[in-house]
This record gives C-alpha cells, structure tokens and sequence, in this order.
C-alpha cells in the first residue's frame, strides 16, 4: 500500500513559496534561449532558407545521422565491454585499467582531431617514417584519410566512449549477485549470462550513457569543421557568420533541437512499461570471473587499447610538441587566467543556482517546481551552438531597442549592454551547464532523510539555515563534482565561446581551434595541454565516486542539534 507524504504544516508552506517562485523565474529565464530559437521557426528567411534546402540541408542530415550511428556503435561497443570486463572479470591490470579507461574524458574532441591529424597527416611522422622504411613515394600507396567523417566518427567515440563506460560500470556494479547466479544457474555461461541478464538489467544506465553521447555528437563544432564534414553545427556558422542571417541560423538550430529531443523522445518511449530491477546487489559480494592465459591477455588489450589511442598517443604527442615549441609568455597567461576564471565562476555561480532549485523542489514539490527543474535541467541536451544562438537574438534586440530609444529621447547612446560581452557568455554557460550541476545536487539531496528537515524546522529553524547548517556539509561529495565537472566542461567548450566571446577576449579552447585552423599544430599543443590537464582531476573524482559503497541515507539524528547550535543565527 502506497504511503501518503504527511502535510507541510502552514510555516512550511509559506517558506516553500519563497522559494518555489524565484525558482519558477529562474527556470524561465534560463529556458528563454531554447524558446527564442524555436520561436523564429515561424519567420520566413527568404532566399536563404531555400538555398539551403536546395543545396547542403540534406548534407547536413545524413552526416549528422550518420555521425550519431557511428559514435554510438563505436561508444556502446567499447564502453560496455570495458565496463563489464573490468567489473565482473579478473585479469592483469584491472586495478589500473578500472579508473584510466576514463582518461580520453579529459581531452575535447577538436583537440584529439587536431593531434591525430598531425600524427597521421602525409607530413606527419608515421607516413613519413612508413615512407622512410619502405621506399614508397607519396601517392603510391593508400592510407586512410584522417579528415573526413569516417575519421571523425573514429575521433569522437575515442572521447566519448567513456560516457558509456561510466554509467555501465556503475550498473553492473550495482547488480545483485543472486539475479546472475540465476542465470548461470539455467546452465548459461559467462557471456551469455551477460547478454540475456546483465546487460537488459543495465539497460537504463546504458542508454543514459548513450544519450550524452549523442548529445555531445551533435554538439560537437571543432572536430567536423576542421575535418570539413558538413553538419548542423558547422551549418549554423555559416549561415550565421556567412551568409549574415539571423532567422535562418536559428531555423537550423531549430532543427538540431527537434533532433535532439526526437531522439530522448524514441528511447524513453521504447521502454515505457518496463521495469529494470537490479536486485539491489552490491558489487562486494559478486565474484570476479578469473580469467587466465590468451583470454586474460585479450582482456588486457581489449580495455588497454581505448585508453592507449583515447588518451597516451594524443597527451604524449601534445607534450612533445609542448616540449619543442613552447611560450609560455605573458599572453599566454593571460589566456590561462581568462579561461580558469570564467571557468571557476560560472561552477561557482551554477552551483548555487543549483542548491536553490533543487532545495526549491525539495520544500514545495510541487507540479510548478517540478517543471521549473525540468526545465532548467533541458539545456544540456541543447549544443552550444543552439544556446549561443538562442542568447544573442533577444540581447541583441534589447541592446538596439535601448540604444534606439535612448538616442530618440536624450541623445545618447547605450552601446552594447549585453550582447558581446562576458554577461552573455556566462548565461550560455549557465544555460548550458546548469543541469550538471542540478543534476549532482539533486542526486545529494535525494540521499538526505526527510526527518532531518522536520527536526531542524520542529527546533524553529528557517528553510535556509537548515540548508546551511545541515544539507551543505552532508552534499560536499556532490558539490565537489559538480563544481569539478562544470568547471571541466566551460573549459573545453567552444562553439557558444566563438559566437558569444567579448571582442579580444580569448580562451584556451578559442586559442588552440583558430592555431589549429591555420594548421600550427604544434603552436597549438600548449593550449590544448592546459585543457587536458584540467580534465585529469574530474576523472579521478568520478573513477572514485563509482567505487566508493554509497553514503548512508542521512547520518545521526543525534549530530542535528550540534548543526543548529553552531550554525550563526
């Protein structure tokens, strides 16, 4: 029998309104970009919209669907198998393998396309060395070709693979030993035990995995324009910057959006009905499988050889090229410290937008709140270029609009108040990035016992002192990854930075595409180092956070006063 949630007594309701609207105006706000784009689907753009359509629209579906099967053939593959053998199997290197497999997370697509190419360029130092040894002439001898959409589908699920590695591993972890005892029970083996029980079990936590994949297959800009694969991404640029109009660019965006969320719609619609019941197993009492001989020996290569190309062969080139042609002068810094900056204060500034909404829907949840959270946690299924899109329209309306009234009425002008400069940036982060922050904080806050908030109002405390004094200590542990993963993330975005970024305002990523773009890849390895060394720490967060048995649901009542009674009043 279902138990009912007891009533909020009348002081609750009333704190909880205080903060379910602000938390309502929030959401708005931050959804205004999405809603902007989808708007200007009902303005004509004219001849360029037909333009388009006639000549690189198809283009720009097929490769993108195209892109979208690959990498997620080539992540599911890899990231489910590593997951499960490092799991569940025994072998040599397991212990290193279970957290480096996570690696290639800390390099951005773009950079691995750049560095690859440069490996494997006709110029670069395999080629030569394959031409050097045997006697070949350049065109006598065929070899792949980095820069095309084969080979971004390659660069990208070198990347992106570990999306799926991370929630897999975290399910079949999470299985119960008995539920894959019954299997092997029933007279199947190890592998397919893995394919009838295991892996629908972990269905759910896979296909998560795979949607931020897609995602960021979508969202991705520096790899297909530097491989000159046509997308929607690339064809959002140039119609922006090219062609110089607005509506069509945001038709285009328009369209991204409506794949995007196609995509969400089909798979959540695929498993309605069903039910994935794990067991409620923990992962210490599932014995390994040993695995001896050429099976321990393949197992060993299988998981090594992502983390060698997705991480080794492209950090050891960046290093090299770092080594030989270095300057790190003045600008330089002042790239790190634009780049750590906006980094630092856009997790900061999400993360506390983050504590108010899902604290928000903790005290009233409620439909508004609960639509308010949804809605703030949509915009990292949106690419940067969409957001970016999305912010510059009504900012650059606002900005005119004022300075045409302010030179109408007084004479003066405004100049540009919002559109390029830092606010707009931040708010596309924010837009952007906010849901993993949400997303994080929630996970925390779900794991908190609803006595704790009853007690700490019964002593008189205020919503927010019980938030300070009480949740903020007991969520340092998702705070920290969201503040990690945020920062990480602004880090290595570009496309919303290109379009967005004040004038001589630069970052780290923004450096590293255009020396990348004018073929100065080696120039382009210190930039592209920084990036990756900043992404190295998050992924032994994570690779921990996934190991580590969970925190009990809500620690000792008995620590409740002690809270209250040093918190300032």
């Amino acid at each position: 029998m279902r138990r009912q949630a007891p009533a909020r007594p009348a002081p609750m309701r009333r704190h909880a309104g205080r903060w379910s609207v602000p938390a309502c105006a929030i959401a708005l706000a931050l959804s205004l970009p999405v809603l902007v784009v989808i708007g200007f689907v009902a303005v004509p753009a004219g001849e360029v919209w037909r333009h388009l359509a006639s000549t690189v629209l198809a283009d720009y579906v097929v490769n993108s669907l195209i892109l979208v099967v690959g990498v997620g053939l080539g992540t599911f593959v890899v990231g489910v198998g590593s997951a499960w053998l490092v799991s569940m199997c025994s072998f040599p290197g397991r212990g290193i393998l279970e957290w480096a497999l996570l690696l290639p997370m800390a390099l951005p697509a773009y950079i691995i396309a750049y560095t690859y190419t440069g490996l494997l360029d006709a110029a670069g130092p395999v080629q030569s060395a394959l031409r050097t040894v045997t006697g070949w002439e350049l065109g006598s001898y065929a070899f792949p070709q980095v820069r095309s959409l084969a080979g971004a589908v390659v660069m990208l699920s070198l990347v992106l693979y570990p999306y799926v590695y991370l929630f897999g591993r975290a399910a079949f972890l999470g299985q119960s030993r008995r539920m894959l005892e019954v299997g092997r029970s029933l007279g199947n083996g190890p592998w397919r035990t893995f394919l009838t029980v295991a892996l629908p079990l972990a269905r759910p936590a896979l296909v998560a995995g795979l949607s931020l994949t897609i995602m960021e297959t979508l969202a991705d800009y520096g790899t297909v324009q530097y491989f000159g694969v046509a997308t929607f991404t690339t064809g959002i640029f140039r119609t922006w910057h090219g062609l110089d109009d607005a509506a069509a660019a945001a038709q285009l965006a328009a369209a991204l959006v409506a794949l995007v969320f196609a995509v969400i719609v089909f798979e959540q619609r695929s498993r309605r009905g069903a039910r994935f019941d794990p067991g409620g197993g923990r992962h210490a009492g599932i014995p390994r499988i040993p695995l001896a001989g050429v099976r321990a020996a393949a197992a060993t290569v299988l998981c090594v050889t992502p983390v060698v190309l997705g991480f080794v062969v492209p950090a050891a080139q960046l290093a090299a090229w770092t080594a030989r042609a270095a300057e790190i002068d003045a600008a330089f810094l002042r790239l790190a410290a634009n780049t750590f900056g906006l980094g630092l204060g856009v997790a900061f500034l999400a993360l506390a937008l983050a504590l108010f909404l899902g604290y928000a829907q903790r005290l009233a949840d409620t439909p508004p709140t609960r639509v308010a959270a949804a809605i703030a946690g949509m915009g990292y299924a949106v690419p940067g270029a969409v957001v970016a899109i999305g912010v510059m329209i009504p900012f650059g309306w606002f900005d005119n609009t004022l300075d045409a009234f302010l030179r109408a009425r007084i004479g003066v002008s405004s100049g540009l108040l919002l559109s390029g400069t830092l606010a707009a940036l931040v708010f596309a982060y924010l837009v952007r990035f906010l849901p993993i922050s949400l997303r994080a904080v929630e996970a925390g806050l779900v794991r908190l016992r609803p006595s704790l908030d009853e007690a700490g109002r019964s002593l008189g405390a205020t919503p927010l002192r019980v938030l300070t004094a009480i949740h903020l200590p007991m969520l340092r542990g998702s705070m920290v990854i969201a503040l990690l993963m945020v920062f990480v993330d602004v880090l290595k975005e570009l496309p919303a930075t290109l379009i967005l970024r004040p004038f001589n305002f630069d970052t780290l990523a923004v450096r590293a595409y255009e020396l990348a773009s004018d073929e100065r890849l080696a120039d382009a390895a210190p930039a592209s180092l920084a990036i990756v060394a900043a992404g190295i720490l998050p992924v032994v967060v994570l690779s921990r956070a996934i190991t580590r048995p969970p925190p009990s649901a809500g620690g000792p009542e008995a620590t409740l006063r002690a809270a209250l009674s040093e918190a300032p009043r």
